[in-house]
């Protein structure tokens, strides 16, 4: 982990929700320096002063939208605080209800820290309401790339469902098009094999969007497998599922036109047995051919089914 790392565009909002703060390591040691005494006189400045706290006054947000920790990369960021410490401080505010400090942004540097052994981390305190700390969190996460596009999909669900924001607003505060929301939203419809998949990074959105064609979900399902054991790439599942969807088309048709068909020769049936006055049963075959049965049940009613053709023929 290093100490300076690129320059990340925040999103719009971010800084004020924040206080104006950006990430540690990327400000000088002489803007620090400056923002501190600039700040010095003021009422809000301990909120804003780096403090250490016993990491066991510390706790997670159970809110927090990045659910899944890569182990690996989880891993590396433990080894370069045992060895270097947390370089950038966690962003926390005070637990009225459970005591402590809950976090708000810097997940991922609590729990290395915790598999590091640290006894103390570097925070900073402030207070936020409930909607700047889930904005903060998903901000922050979205920013970095720590999400999984459902885990992504689910914060900006969240923050539409639980205050409000439309998707407008959603994309604003994450500098992102309303586009890219509303197809991260899409993702949700997934089936559930189909998502833990995406989830996992078996398969990328663009897969996981050309499925969502797929109305089965027994389907998507089974196409999303085979993604996953062909390797197949986007361009193909896209083919795949138009081939899938024509061939459904086709069958449905089928479906409609052998119905249609039914009925009609149901009608003549009824017909013939009106006006024959017994069973009359029409076999269709291939082609527009067939064959016509007429049961009779004696000699007699024989004779009398061949009067009423007799009397037909000579009109």
């Amino acid at each position: 982990m290093c100490a300076v790392s690129k320059k990340r565009r925040l999103g719009k909002g971010l800084s004020d929700l924040m206080g104006g703060m950006e990430h540690l390591e990327d400000r000088s040691e002489e803007t620090a320096v400056q923002e501190e005494n600039r700040t010095a006189g003021e009422s809000e400045a301990a909120k804003d002063k780096e403090m250490l706290l016993r990491i066991e006054e510390v706790h997670g947000n159970p809110d927090q939208p990045r659910k899944h920790f890569e182990p690996e990369a989880l891993q590396e960021l433990t080894d370069s605080v045992r060895h270097f410490g947390i370089l950038q401080p966690l962003l926390v505010q005070r637990d009225e209800k459970l005591g402590g400090y809950q976090i708000i942004a810097g997940e991922r540097r609590y729990r290395a820290a915790q598999a590091a052994g640290l006894k103390e981390i570097p925070v900073l305190v402030r207070d936020y309401s409930s909607q700047q700390v889930a904005e903060i969190s998903i901000i922050e996460n979205v920013q970095r790339a720590d999400l999984n596009p459902i885990e992504e999909a689910m914060a900006y669900q969240m923050l539409i469902r639980d205050y409000g924001l439309t998707q407008e607003e959603v994309a604003d505060k994450v500098s992102k098009s309303r586009t890219t929301i509303t197809n991260a939203l899409r993702l949700l419809k997934l089936a559930e094999g189909a998502r833990e998949l995406l989830m996992e990074g078996k398969i990328s959105s663009g897969h996981a969007r050309a499925l969502l064609a797929v109305e089965d979900e027994d389907d998507q399902d089974a196409l999303a497998e085979r993604i996953v054991k062909e390797m197949l790439s986007v361009r193909e599942v896209e083919k795949l599922v138009k081939q899938a969807k024509k061939k459904r088309k086709e069958r449905k048709e089928v479906v409609v036109e052998t119905a249609d068909l039914s009925l009609y020769y149901q009608n003549y049936e009824d017909k013939m047995r009106s006006i024959l006055g017994t069973k009359v049963h029409i076999n269709r075959r291939d082609n527009n051919k067939g064959r016509v049965e007429i049961d009779y049940y004696s000699t007699a009613e024989l004779e009398r089914i061949m009067d009423l053709l007799r009397s037909v023929e000579n009109k």
